[in-house]
């Protein structure tokens, strides 16, 4: 009798249906969706931290209490072992977002013989992008194979943009690539080009400066790194 109470006092109160109670990913959900209305919610996963998740919104990492109760954006490490684990969610963000910016993105200038390959997100006119394309050579006889992704530092609708759009159009841009780097004046041109679907995809896995090297394991590396400290990294697996 009295479970039978119990269940009519249930139905009583939910207009004749059981109602099942939010879920914290619901919970969670509703917590970014109060705060940042619009915004895309491209992922919901549980965060490292017992009682809290992950949401990729908009590209960007920000953690939630499971009640929807509290949340923060920014870097979440593990103390006792000193590990960023925001970065090494986005090193596996990049593992799974990388491959499918194929070649024919990039302006590839590969190694013969390759053992290691980097993506370089690099910009026309910054001066270690200069410095690192005059050591591509370099890279490339120490099995590195350099594939690069326009990256217009001065962000779309920039000259730093209409300067990479022109380099991609060329009829030879690996020719222009390097031309460009050396400072000399690139004819304008416009084609269909993925400048802008590249420089959005740099921003998505952390990409703000050029230039910026990312390895297939997805490590990050910002700034000219000479081609001996590169292959050793890489050799070490870094």
């Amino acid at each position: 009798m009295r479970s039978y109470v119990w269940l009519a006092l249930g139905c009583a109160f939910s207009g004749g249906v059981v109602m099942a109670a939010p879920t914290s990913e619901a919970k969670v959900r509703a917590a970014v969706e109060r705060l940042s209305p619009g915004s895309k919610i491209e992922a919901i996963s549980a965060a490292p931290v017992a009682g809290m998740f992950e949401v990729i919104v908009d590209g960007k990492e920000l953690y939630v209490t499971a009640d929807g109760s509290h949340l923060f954006s920014g870097s979440l490490w593990q103390v006792d072992k000193r590990i960023n684990l925001t970065e090494a969610s986005r090193s596996e963000r990049r593992v799974r977002e990388l491959p499918a910016y194929g070649a024919e993105h990039r302006i590839v200038f590969a190694a013969e013989n390759p053992q290691h390959r980097v993506t370089v997100f690099t910009d026309i006119d910054c001066g270690y992008c200069r410095k690192l394309h005059e050591s591509v050579a370099a890279y490339n006889q120490a099995g590195i194979s350099v594939e690069y992704i326009l990256f217009p530092r001065g962000g779309l609708n920039s000259p730093s943009f209409d300067s990479a759009v022109s380099v991609w159009c060329a009829d030879d841009n690996r020719e222009a690539l390097t031309l460009a780097k050396r400072g000399q004046p690139v004819s304008p041109k416009i084609c269909d080009n993925p400048v802008g679907e590249g420089f959005k995809l740099g921003l998505r896995i952390g990409v703000n400066s050029t230039p910026t090297i990312v390895t297939d394991s997805g490590k990050l590396m910002l700034g000219f790194v000479p081609p001996d400290q590169l292959l050793a990294q890489l050799t070490a697996g870094k």
